[in-house]
């Protein structure tokens, strides 16, 4: 039974790495798609303005607003992504615990159960 538990204690710590590893790309996600956001804004801001060059290169500054927005919406859907996957091994990883705590429950009452009987046996070997 030790064998079990040993895997399942490997596997517990094993899905709280990929369960961290899947936040931490969320937020990775989440940070590009305001940094892609806070980029966007800028430029609307600046080809307002009266001394940008807006008014030589218009295209230049909708393209490059369109790629801002473009690289948000990807960000948001990379990390829609990641929270369906957080969610899926979050899951898995309390399933893997709970299964890792019943097999150490049954354990701990199996090694219990074989003291009290071996403290039953020597007690009447003494009688």
């Amino acid at each position: 039974m030790s064998t079990r538990r040993d895997r399942l204690k490997k596997l517990v710590k094993v899905q709280e790495q990929l369960k961290a590893l899947h936040e931490t790309r969320h937020a990775t996600f989440l940070a590009a798609a305001g940094a892609a956001e806070t980029e966007a804004r800028d430029l609307v801001g600046h080809f307002d303005r009266a001394d940008s060059l807006s008014g030589v290169f218009p295209d230049l500054y909708h393209r490059r607003i369109a790629s801002a927005v473009g690289r948000q919406e990807a960000s948001l859907e990379s990390a829609r992504q990641e929270a369906s996957l957080i969610a899926a091994a979050t899951a898995r990883t309390n399933m893997v615990e709970r299964a890792y705590k019943d097999v150490r429950n049954r354990d701990e009452r199996e090694r219990s159960d074989r003291e009290r009987l071996d403290l039953i046996a020597q007690k009447r070997s003494a009688e």
